[in-house]
């Protein structure tokens, strides 16, 4: 039983979802206006067009015996779970009938699963009644189509059954079956699920109506995570449509890897052959048990199999590290077939040292890996020549801030002077030197990105075996998306460089040049705007690519309004929602990547940017000048193509030639 004490329910007659009218901004869609939208009792307006085929019964569980479905573990007994009596006393309510199928008759300890005989998908929707507890693939009822789990669904922490349905149209006539599987031994380790049936009229639909990837807020040219079995909006932490820090980012044979977490559940897995069009796959690894966890960390290529982890030397094995929830726990997964299936290590943890988020890579010239580890607040580096067995260098790196990145960057562009950069998890990072085992460090904490949305921030390892680019990716943390079925996203992939500034040495963030491929259609617009005049540049819903030269005077200010949120460009700083900060030397260029709930900025070729995420109030995209005459000796305002499948209608892309380093410039078409 759950640890937390409730009173006794009644059983009760479960009834169809009320009505609500909710206020909904549909710029992101397309809409272009705000709009009322009455969602009323859909399951009533579906039955008034739905053809009149009877209901078919998968259980209704009203027998003291499993009879042919098959059973595994003890979780379920010998049958469901029958009378009022009992489910009053595992406090189970809003059942129809006497009974239940469940697996907490014998409290939330014992496991197990239960499965129907196989049967003919001959409705459009399988509809039931479930509660217990919320935990996804691991006290839940499945839907399984040729051994594949393709729907599935938990209860909320609530005994309260709750009605759901599966829209199961795209299997009509295959064979399927459902499972309930209990595999938590825990507080609400068990799954309760009344009356499986095959409707044309269910009760409740479906709650997640829109095409995937098509859904109002989601951003059309930056990463986001998908829905794969669940039905849910507003997922939080841990769930379906959740994603959070970056991990193990890596170039391999083509592939640019995104890994981020689900968080601590498993490391959500894309991939893309130009860092725009994404592919996601199915998660790469899990955790190894419930709340064990899974959580940030790195991956690298063993090109030596220095590790052994692979048989054959000819096939390098792809190696990921992370840690436990116990925060002293660190271990590995690898993979020999490009990423697509991985295995845990059998003699994890590799290494016990307190916290987290283990940076690995190479060190060429000490013929060595390194690692570094975030640990009480210091970086602590570790070194080792074959992946599994690790050794502390006794030279931390102190005023460290999780999720570490390291690298080595040219100054100025040139390959025979280079500086190190260390990056800490909210995007600061210090420049300096390191010889294998230590990091001296030669100046002050810097930012990155001094956006309010900037946060686990990591660059692609080994792409000089590509283009040799750095690019850097983050978490957009906090955004907002009300009543969509994922959460979260990544920040545009970003080139890095190193170069002098009159305040001294800089990164410098710029968007990939891959960008430019996106542009659909070009707005421009030049010359001079007055204190309190306003330009409309567009009232469009694309997403947009914003390239400027402008020249704005002391005392001066150009407000754009991106849909209701305001981007300032002073005449030496930017404000893109974190407060004004300054360049080192007067605004000459700015570039403002504008998708359907965030808005970049880079200033001055990249010497500042900031990212936030925000949501649209209103359609227009406006310019108003403030203080003063603001020159714009060129606008442009470049519409953009999605990049998602089903945004596009396109296929996977082809391998395309790597674009240039070079900058495009502001004026050139679309390539």
């Amino acid at each position: 039983m759950r640890n937390d004490p409730r009173t006794e329910r009644q059983a009760t007659t479960p009834t169809g979802p009320g009505r609500r009218a909710v206020l909904r901004t549909a710029f992101g869609a397309g809409a272009g206006a705000v709009f009322w939208s009455a969602l009323g009792d859909r399951a009533a307006a579906h039955a008034a067009t739905a053809s009149a085929r009877t209901d078919i019964v998968i259980n209704d569980f009203e027998s003291r015996v499993w009879g042919d479905w098959s059973t595994s573990g003890s979780a379920f007994g010998t049958g469901p779970a029958i009378g009022d009596e009992l489910l009053r006393k595992l406090e189970i309510s809003n059942y129809r009938g006497i009974g239940v199928a469940s697996s907490e008759r014998d409290g939330d300890g014992p496991t197990g699963t239960v499965a129907s005989p196989g049967f003919r998908v001959q409705r459009d929707y399988i509809a039931f009644g479930i509660g217990g507890g919320d935990y996804e693939r691991v006290t839940c009822l499945n839907l399984v189509v040729d051994g594949e789990i393709v729907r599935s669904a938990t209860g909320r922490n609530s005994d309260a059954l709750a009605e759901a349905s599966w829209d199961v149209r795209r299997w009509a006539g295959r064979t399927a079956h459902v499972e309930l599987v209990d595999t938590a031994a825990g507080d609400w380790g068990h799954v309760n699920v009344d009356r499986i049936t095959q409707t044309d009229q269910p009760e409740r639909l479906p709650v997640t109506t829109q095409p995937l990837y098509r859904e109002t807020w989601r951003p059309q040219f930056h990463f986001t995570a998908r829905q794969w079995v669940m039905d849910r909006l507003n997922p939080g932490q841990r769930q379906e449509g959740w994603l959070n820090d970056l991990n193990g980012l890596i170039y391999y044979e083509g592939e640019y890897h995104l890994f981020a977490q689900r968080w601590n559940k498993c490391w959500i897995h894309a991939v893309s052959e130009d860092l725009v069009h994404w592919t996601e796959l199915q998660p790469a690894f899990w955790e190894e048990s419930l709340d064990s966890g899974v959580q940030s960390g790195s991956c690298v290529v063993d090109y030596k199999n220095t590790s052994g982890l692979s048989p054959d030397d000819g096939t390098p094995p792809m190696v990921a590290f992370w840690s436990r929830n116990d925060n002293r726990s660190h271990c590995l997964c690898f993979s020999l077939d490009r990423g697509r299936t991985w295995t845990h290590y059998k003699n994890n943890p590799v290494l016990v040292a307190p916290e987290r988020d283990p940076k690995v890579f190479w060190y060429a010239p000490g013929d060595h890996w390194v690692m570094f580890l975030y640990g009480e607040g210091k970086y602590h580096i570790y070194t080792s020549a074959d992946l599994l067995n690790w050794t502390d260098t006794g030279h931390p790196v102190d005023d460290s801030f999780e999720c570490p990145d390291f690298f080595e960057l040219p100054v100025d562009g040139d390959a025979g002077n280079t500086k190190w950069v260390l990056v800490r998890g909210d995007g600061k990072y210090t420049l300096g030197s390191f010889d294998g085992t230590r990091f001296t460090e030669e100046t002050s904490q810097y930012v990155a990105d001094s956006g309010p949305n900037f946060y686990a921030t990591q660059t692609w390892n080994n792409t000089g075996t590509g283009d040799g680019r750095r690019i850097q990716a983050a978490w957009m943390r906090d955004g907002s998306y009300p009543d969509m079925p994922f959460n979260q996203q990544i920040t545009f992939p970003a080139e890095l460089t190193l170069r002098t500034t009159a305040d001294g040495l800089r990164l410098h963030r710029n968007p990939i040049a891959e960008i430019t491929g996106l542009r659909a259609k070009g707005i421009r617009w030049s010359g001079a705007i007055g204190d309190g005049q306003s330009v409309t540049l567009t009232s469009d819903s694309d997403p947009f690519h914003c390239v400027i030269e402008v020249s704005v005077p002391q005392g001066a200010v150009l407000t754009l309004d991106v849909r209701g949120t305001p981007v300032v460009l002073g005449h030496q700083s930017i404000d893109n929602g974190s407060g004004s900060r300054p360049l080192s030397s007067p605004l000459r260029t700015a570039e403002i990547l504008i998708d359907r709930t965030s808005i970049e900025v880079f200033a001055n070729d990249g010497e500042l940017s900031v990212s936030r995420c925000c949501l649209p109030s209103r359609p227009a995209i406006t310019m108003t000048g403030g203080g003063g005459t603001t020159e714009l000796p060129a606008l442009t305002l470049w519409a953009l193509a999605g990049t998602w499948p089903a945004a596009t209608g396109a296929r996977k892309p082809s391998r395309r030639p790597r674009l240039s380093r070079r900058r495009v410039a502001p004026e050139e078409p679309k390539a």
